[in-house]
């Protein structure tokens, strides 16, 4: 019985994988950039800087995730806007989910960007005290300004330290992604779960078996990966 309905409704499973995957990828790329902004507010020498990155993550590491789903889904929407900056040429051709009037993915992307960025954050941060001060402090005394000095320096080195943690915050993210069918997202794995069990009368269990295993078709070859790099790691440590 379970298989049956796996079965006979694989395409929507696929469909709902592949529009889930989507926005993972969007997602995690909105809150790597976001989120190596504001990591680089929280150290910038510049008070200002450092009390806008520091309330950033202390606003959204501390808030729920639903909430910002339902400011993304219907704040925007009240304040006028349908999030036609995501409408990016090049990329809209690759993802065309983002040129679509419905704009429901648009919002998902911009709540689990905005969200994970915080984490983001700070693992990039966590990796940028694990730089030896005196790498810093070298590029400094050759000239080096604040923001060459990071990005030459002490970015490239906090990238290495900071892939595991990265790695669990994007898993954590792959997995939050779930709440984006009942925030108005249609086509996702959570919102097919939802079509199939209330408007096509299919039992819950084989349904949401079928949406396990679509996430963990995502997170555990990412799992897998990121143990395979903290083996390496290890090993070179030695």
């Amino acid at each position: 019985m379970y298989v049956s309905v796996l079965v006979e409704h694989f395409d929507v499973f696929v469909g709902g994988f592949w529009l889930t995957f989507q926005l993972c990828v969007l997602a995690a790329i909105g809150a790597l950039i976001l989120g190596t902004i504001v990591a680089v507010m929280r150290i910038s020498p510049v008070p200002p800087l450092r009390w806008i990155g520091t309330a950033y993550v202390t606003v959204f590491r501390n808030c729920p995730l639903t909430i910002v789903f339902f400011f993304a889904a219907f704040g925007l929407p009240a304040l006028g806007s349908n999030a036609d900056f995501l409408r990016i040429p090049g990329l809209s051709s690759i993802f065309s989910r983002l040129g679509i009037d419905l704009p429901y993915f648009r919002f998902a992307i911009i709540a689990l960007s905005v969200y994970t960025a915080a984490f983001v954050c700070e693992a990039i941060r966590s990796g940028i005290n694990a730089v030896p001060p005196g790498q810093a402090e070298a590029a400094r005394a050759i000239g080096l300004t604040f923001s060459q000095n990071l990005r030459l320096v002490v970015l490239p080195q906090a990238w290495k330290s900071a892939i595991v943690p990265l790695g669990s915050v994007i898993i954590a993210m792959i997995k939050n992604s779930a709440l984006a069918g009942f925030f108005g997202l249609t086509g996702d794995l959570s919102n097919s779960a939802q079509n199939l069990t209330s408007a096509g009368g299919e039992p819950i269990i084989p349904v949401f078996i079928g949406i396990g295993i679509g996430y963990l078709i995502m997170t555990v070859p990412f799992g897998l990966f990121l143990d395979r790099v903290e083996r390496r790691r290890a090993v070179a440590a030695r």
